[in-house]
């Protein structure tokens, strides 16, 4: 087991505090989990997934249920998931993950916001074969017995695991998956009792990039405005 470095980590976590939107991203996430696979999450993996989101970034209860309710209705929003390709200044790959109802505007938006920060939104295929998506998930790692957990997680799929360090500094145990293995993965975690920090699918960088911090911070400043978008759920990025 060892470190496993993510791309400032820090920074960007920091940025999930403004509740408001990471309550609609979560909302989003419910909406679609609810449209896969129906509204009981003990029948939809996926929804219990963000469920367990949802109670670590402490979204009230009533907001997650109005949620449910709101995605069950005959006139729930349909979201449909986009990825946008393109580059920050200085030759920094981005993947931008939208939920739109309305992909005009969406596109829209989205190249406004890398014009604006100097960046360069690309075509389809343009940056994605420099990341992996994997399935991770997040743990605390207090009072686990971690070799024999990567022993036994390797069975189910277990690519990577290794330390990290959460939005408020705390402790993390990170596990990745290829995304194929993610269900398996993840129903290996829960026989065992544990309840993740958090659990998603993201798109790994394979060859992070170093930059001077000056730099880097106009890469940021771009990967915010892009978070700050309605319809952004999230965004990565191979900046080291």
């Amino acid at each position: 087991m060892g470190r496993i470095f993510e791309t400032r980590k820090a920074t960007m976590m920091a940025r999930w505090n403004k509740m408001a939107k990471l309550f609609t991203r979560i909302s989003k996430d419910i909406a679609i989990a609810v449209k896969a696979g129906g509204p009981n999450p003990d029948s939809n993996s996926t929804l219990r997934r963000v469920l367990q989101n949802a109670r670590a970034a402490n979204m009230p209860k009533d907001k997650v249920d109005a949620a449910i309710k709101r995605a069950s209705g005959q006139s729930a929003a349909d979201y449909e998931i986009v990825l946008y390709e393109g580059y920050a200044p200085h030759g920094i790959a981005l993947l931008v993950e939208t939920a739109t109802d309305n992909v005009v505007r969406t596109v829209a938006n989205v190249r406004m916001h890398f014009n604006k920060h100097s960046g360069n939104l690309g075509t389809s295929g343009s940056v994605a074969f420099m990341f992996q998506r994997m399935g991770v998930f997040r743990l605390n790692p207090e009072g686990l017995d971690l070799d024999a957990l990567e022993l036994e997680l390797i069975d189910h799929g277990l690519q990577e695991m290794g330390e990290g360090v959460g939005e408020k500094g705390e402790q993390q145990l990170i596990i990745r998956s290829a995304f194929a293995d993610f269900g398996q993965l993840q129903a290996a975690i829960e026989a065992k009792g544990l309840v993740p920090v958090s659990a998603d699918s993201e798109y790994v960088a394979q060859n992070p990039i170093e930059l001077p911090e000056d730099k880097a911070t106009e890469v940021l400043e771009l990967v915010d405005a892009l978070e700050q978008d309605d319809d952004v759920q999230r965004v990565f990025h191979n900046l080291a």
